[in-house]
């Protein structure tokens, strides 16, 4: 499966997809820089018919393309579960971390109720602008799509940096995941997703972690992408944030390895980590943990009755961060 990593580009804070006069084009501010991008979608348009049409293809590159996604500063967002969650999410925030620059509509369509509370441009397309946009053969399913900032919650530290400040990454460090060059956007969306519901404070993706904002990972993570806080950083980095809260480290391992001994997954062990900040670090699909987490980390296992060398990461780590959520810890 091909996953595209996440792209170094500074810390991004989107600028606002800009709309001028009726005769001007939807222009859109590249964030590294001070020129504009142009792309014809003069304010007067309400239906786009033809695959063609400039804003079109901006929107599928928005897709396929990480590079792209990141230097605009834009995600696509396909379904309209996904976007009524993050707008949802948005309400209950003081401080709102996502804007919506367009939405689009299929045509000949009634616009849904949700979306009379927002203050957003909506564009119907014809069934050709949605296959094309959306990547999906069949169209019907699909209710809207959406063209969003890149959320102010997301932070990407370049690797050169030597210092960063670890206090503005997460609103609280007492349970930080971290993925450990996670590439499958299914199971990276899946484990944002259960971090978002058992109430972990944030996501940190070390080097070869898959974008979180892949298309893939957006449909896996249902919106959980533009919700959990997320740093893309280096060990070097994620050890500051460790020494600077004094995080207790664990990862999850397979019982089979015959060069460790990690401890069993249980309640108490979970009761007794309930007070402390602590760091779960999962490791990828093939390789498993890196060398430097087995170093660092206390490993955990998840004790199973069947002969199964190992579970997938997905599912492992919902059980793991089930179990050691902030609160209301229960039993299997």
């Amino acid at each position: 499966m091909q996953c595209t990593n996440i792209i170094p580009v500074p810390t991004i804070h989107p600028k606002k997809l800009k709309l001028r006069n009726s005769n001007s084009q939807l222009s859109v501010t590249h964030p590294q820089s001070n020129f504009e991008v142009q792309l014809p979608l003069p304010s007067h348009v309400k239906f786009i018919s033809s695959t063609l049409n400039p804003f079109v293809k901006h929107c599928h590159k928005l897709r396929q393309s990480s590079s792209y996604r990141h230097s605009h500063g834009s995600v696509l967002v396909v379904g309209a579960t996904p976007i009524r969650e993050i707008c949802e999410f948005q309400k209950s925030l003081q401080v709102k971390t996502v804007m919506m620059d367009c939405l689009l509509l299929p045509d000949n369509c009634e616009i849904p109720e949700w979306i009379d509370d927002l203050s957003v441009r909506i564009v119907q397309v014809s069934s050709a602008v949605i296959k094309k946009v959306s990547g999906m053969q069949s169209t019907e399913s699909i209710e809207a799509m959406a063209v969003m900032r890149i959320p102010t919650s997301f932070s990407y530290i370049n690797a050169d940096a030597k210092e960063a400040n670890c206090r503005a990454w997460f609103p609280s460090p007492h349970r930080v995941l971290v993925l450990d060059g996670v590439q499958d956007p299914g199971n990276l969306g899946t484990l944002l997703r259960s971090a978002t519901a058992f109430g972990w404070n944030g996501a940190f993706l070390l080097p070869g972690c898959c974008d979180p904002f892949n298309e893939k990972a957006l449909r896996a993570s249902r919106g959980a992408s533009f919700q959990l806080p997320i740093v893309s950083g280096t060990w070097n980095h994620l050890e500051s944030l460790i020494t600077e809260f004094q995080i207790k480290m664990l990862a999850g391992h397979p019982e089979t390895d015959k060069y460790s001994k990690p401890f069993h997954l249980s309640q108490k062990l979970a009761d007794s980590l309930a007070k402390l900040p602590l760091s779960l670090v999962l490791g990828s699909e093939g390789s498993g943990l890196s060398e430097q987490s087995r170093r660092q980390c206390e490993l955990v296992t998840i004790p199973m009755a069947g002969k199964f060398e190992s579970l997938n990461v997905s599912v492992a780590g919902g059980i793991f961060l089930y179990m050691l959520q902030p609160q209301n810890h229960k039993s299997l």
